[in-house]
C-alpha cells in the first residue's frame, strides 16, 4: 500500500511539475497579453493542484487538510486575478482589440453619452415607466 501511495504521489508531483514548466513557457513564448493569461492561469493553477494534491497523499492529515485548504484558495482567487488582470489591460490599452475574436467588453466600456443617444427611449431619469424608481415597492426600504 505504502509503494502505491509513493508512486500516486510521484505521478502528481511530476504531472503538477510539468504543468507549471509548461505555463511558465507559455508565459515567454505567446505573443499577447490574454493568451499570457490563459498560460498563467490555467496551465499554473493545474500545475499547483497537482502538486499539492502529491504532497498531500505522503502527508498526515492535519497537513494534507491544510494543503487541500491551500488548493481551494488557489481554485478561487487565480481566476478572480486573472479577469482583473486583463480587464486593466483592456481598459489601459495593452491589449490589440484587433487580435480578439469576440469583443464582450467594448459595449460594456462604452461613453455613457454613447449610451445615451443609442436609446432614444431612455429619459435618464432613473425610474421605469411608470415612474417608480425602486422597483416593486416603490424604493421604500423595508
Amino acid at each position: 500500500m505504502d509503494a502505491a501511495l509513493e508512486v500516486v504521489s510521484a505521478v502528481l508531483l511530476l504531472t503538477g511539475a510539468a504543468f507549471c514548466l509548461l505555463g511558465a513557457v507559455g508565459l515567454v513564448r505567446f505573443p499577447d497579453i490574454p493568451t499570457r493569461l490563459h498560460a498563467s492561469s490555467k496551465a499554473q493553477t493545474l500545475g499547483v493542484l497537482l502538486t499539492l494534491v502529491g504532497a498531500a497523499v505522503r502527508v498526515s492529515f492535519p497537513y494534507a487538510g491544510l494543503l487541500l485548504l491551500i488548493a481551494l484558495f488557489q481554485l478561487f482567487t487565480v481566476p478572480v486575478a486573472g479577469q482583473v488582470i486583463g480587464r486593466v489591460a483592456y481598459r489601459t490599452g495593452a491589449v490589440d482589440p484587433n487580435t480578439l475574436t469576440i469583443d464582450e467588453l467594448a459595449d460594456r466600456l462604452a461613453s455613457p453619452d454613447a449610451e445615451a443617444s443609442a436609446d432614444p427611449d431612455d429619459t435618464g431619469t432613473g425610474t421605469d415607466e411608470g415612474g417608480d424608481a425602486g422597483g416593486v415597492d416603490g424604493g421604500r426600504a423595508g
